[in-house]
């Protein structure tokens, strides 16, 4: 039973660590900073004008994006009560 316990109170930690984890900003704007490297990397192989700049749009438009999560997970959550 005591050896249950345990195990459930490890996969506790996991979970709150693995959450921790998805809403924190050091993984948004690793993820930001990864999407603007893509993209700027194709931007170039393609011969795009200003690749730099143009990357900045959805790079920029997913950190947002991560921004407003928050707030709509709670209008669902809210509705689905």
């Amino acid at each position: 039973m005591k050896k249950e316990i345990e195990s459930i109170k490890a996969r506790n930690q996991k979970v709150e660590l693995d959450k921790a984890w998805e809403i924190s900003y050091t993984r948004r704007i690793i993820i930001t900073v990864m999407t603007y490297i893509v993209i700027v990397i194709f931007l170039v192989l393609i011969n795009a004008p200003y690749p730099f700049l143009s990357a900045l749009v959805p790079a920029i438009g997913f950190f947002l994006s991560t921004l407003t999560l928050p707030f709509f997970k709670k209008w669902w959550i809210n509705r689905a009560r």
